[in-house]
């Protein structure tokens, strides 16, 4: 009797499990391209990153999760050569944002020597959220629900893989489905 009832509860927790992964539509086609207004002024266009592959990580300054901006940089400068594009997306969706995009440019500079793309603070959820990450829960199903979810995208533009918080922007997840996705030379 325990054992079918440990074997019932083993299965209903895989089933919830596997119901919380996001799913990755098939690609119906060429992803769309989006801009996304720089932290510095400029002007971010995903067209750029095509025959690349890109993590796009929404970040946070007063989160716990911050010090991965330190590997996210790590992750830019050791494989931004390679072709991988590493973009920031600092948003206050989750009330963990510097108060305007000057000071946010200036902690991650000073605090973490970041010099990897970095957007405006932007919307990642909801009605309000950014084209990119609208696009993403409708091809995907996922949309983040903290700071730091990480979004890989192919070379072809289109969705890859998505991960949470816990996952570090240099952990072997990460980089087991970025190293086969980077232009041979």
């Amino acid at each position: 009797m325990k054992r079918r009832v440990f074997t019932a509860l083993m299965m209903a927790l895989g089933s919830a499990i596997t119901l919380r992964r996001p799913r990755i539509a098939e690609a119906a086609g060429p992803a769309p391209t989006f801009t996304f207004p720089g932290i510095d002024g400029s002007t971010i266009d995903s067209a750029e990153w095509r025959g690349k592959p890109a993590l796009v990580v929404n970040t946070a300054s007063l989160c716990g999760f911050t010090p991965q901006l330190e590997d996210m940089q790590a992750l830019y400068e050791s494989h931004a050569p390679k072709g991988l594009v590493v973009v920031a997306v600092p948003s206050d969706d989750f009330a963990q944002e510097l108060d305007d995009a000057k000071k946010v440019k200036e902690f991650c500079t000073l605090q973490y020597g970041i010099t990897l793309p970095m957007t405006d603070i932007l919307h990642v959820k909801g009605k309000d959220a950014h084209p990119f990450y609208a696009w993403v829960k409708e091809q995907s199903g996922f949309q983040p629900g903290w700071n730091f979810n990480k979004i890989l995208l192919g070379p072809d533009g289109n969705i890859v893989a998505t991960w949470g918080s816990m996952t570090k922007p240099g952990s072997d997840a990460i980089l087991s489905k970025v190293e086969p996705l980077l232009p041979r030379s």
